[in-house]
């Protein structure tokens, strides 16, 4: 059987491990085949076209072949665009490919959550604090909705019902959107929500859901905070605990 070979897909390297002297296993988001683990042998190599390339944050076109659960790299070729990210904005994209890392089962293909990551990354790269929080938040409701684990935000999850505009909602791992009780942490009230679903539709932009992020940001961080912790089975997130550890010092 011949070795099925892609050619000129785009990918964003999520993690890397050592595999051997020479080379490295990638953990790779690529747009039309999901997360892929590959082999890049040779890659730690001085010598090596790899060596400079094969970056977090940076958007490349990869050739890869092999039918096997690690394929092999063939070529990588970076498609510049921006700069790599420094400071928070460096450790929110960290954070953003954990939760891919965590979150996306391999070979399931997300080509609108591709599209997303891209512009999320983008605006990383501009290094504004106001933008880093929206695009962390917009990429979140992104990544839940398109893994089939954000209830429909018009609409309270238990009995279907139709929101009133001024009565406050909560989002909740075990009951999805409810009313909100007095002792909540933080809630949005439903003309918020259904904003939010608008921009969340499949034809909405990334930047739609952005823009919808604007009036809710703190309340909307904490809730989105206990729902992926809640499904990545941990209380904090490695990246979140260390940007904890370099805020105290």
């Amino acid at each position: 059987m011949a070795v099925k070979r892609i050619s000129d897909e785009p990918a964003y390297v999520l993690h890397r491990y050592d595999w051997s002297e020479s080379s490295l296993i990638l953990e790779v988001f690529t747009r039309q085949y999901g997360r892929l683990a590959l082999v890049a042998r040779g890659a730690k190599k001085p010598s090596s076209r790899f060596r400079p390339i094969l970056l977090p944050l940076q958007p490349l076109h990869v050739a890869f072949g092999g039918d096997a659960e690690i394929r092999t790299l063939k070529s990588a070729e970076w498609q510049g665009g921006h700069v790599m990210p420094t400071g928070d904005a460096l450790l929110s994209g960290y954070y953003v490919n954990e939760l891919l890392m965590r979150l996306l089962a391999r070979d399931d293909p997300h080509p609108a959550l591709f599209d997303s990551y891209s512009a999320t990354v983008q605006l990383l790269a501009s290094q504004s604090i106001d933008t880093l929080q929206l695009a962390l938040r917009a990429f979140e409701l992104r990544l839940l909705r398109d893994i089939g684990l954000l209830p429909m935000l018009d609409a309270e999850t238990a009995t279907l019902g139709r929101l009133e505009s001024h009565t406050r909602y909560v989002l909740v791992p075990e009951a999805g959107l409810r009313q909100a009780h007095d002792d909540d942490r933080a809630s949005l009230p439903g003309e918020q929500w259904e904003s939010l679903q608008r921009a969340l539709d499949n034809d909405a932009p990334f930047s739609d859901t952005v823009r919808a992020c604007i009036p809710s940001l703190g309340e909307l961080k904490i809730q989105l905070r206990a729902l992926l912790h809640y499904h990545c089975g941990v209380k904090v997130l490695k990246t979140r605990q260390m940007m904890m550890d370099l805020q105290a010092l």
